[in-house]
């Protein structure tokens, strides 16, 4: 369904637009508490505010770690899947966050993908069909103290080999 709106609003609006307001206006990611505050117009960075507020505040007063987790895991592979094109699968493969100090006021985080590791993941999935990518980022508060670590494995692949090793486990079951 959210593809589905997306393919029509870009008649109207950047894909930048779209990948801001779709989120923040979508139900499965309001129920985060997180919103995304800044995307650039290439879609290769992301920032998103994780504001404290009576609807992800825990028992001792901070934020809770599941608000926290929630409101970054979509990012990457959302990214991904846009900057990429319709020629590719991107999944969320693996995901660790490493708490490191209460989020007692309203916390950030960056997501950015640069043009080389861009570059690198066509590579590896025009040779290998495939490949894995781990991403690194902090959740962070207005100070840049470090709230929490965050890293990611994506895979992505492109939709032939996915199609085909798809069969192929069908067919072995």
């Amino acid at each position: 369904m959210y593809r589905t709106l997306s393919h029509i609003a870009k008649r109207f609006f950047s894909e930048a637009q779209i990948y801001k307001y779709g989120f923040n206006l979508s139900p499965m990611y309001k129920r985060s508490t997180g919103k995304i505050v800044e995307v650039s117009q290439d879609l290769h960075h992301v920032k998103v505010k994780i504001p404290i507020s009576y609807k992800n505040r825990n028992y001792v007063g901070s934020i809770f770690g599941g608000s926290l987790f929630s409101a970054t895991d979509p990012m990457y592979m959302i990214q991904l899947l846009n900057i990429l094109g319709d020629n590719y699968v991107v999944w969320d493969k693996e995901a660790t966050i490493k708490y490191k100090k209460p989020a007692k006021e309203d916390v950030f985080c960056d997501f950015t993908f640069s043009a080389d590791e861009i570059e690198t993941i066509k590579i590896e999935v025009k040779q290998h069909g495939k490949f894995n990518i781990v991403k690194e980022t902090n959740i962070i508060n207005k100070r840049t103290q470090v709230i929490a670590e965050l890293t990611k494995t994506i895979y992505v692949a492109n939709k032939s080999y996915y199609r085909e090793r798809r069969q192929q486990k069908a067919h072995t079951n």
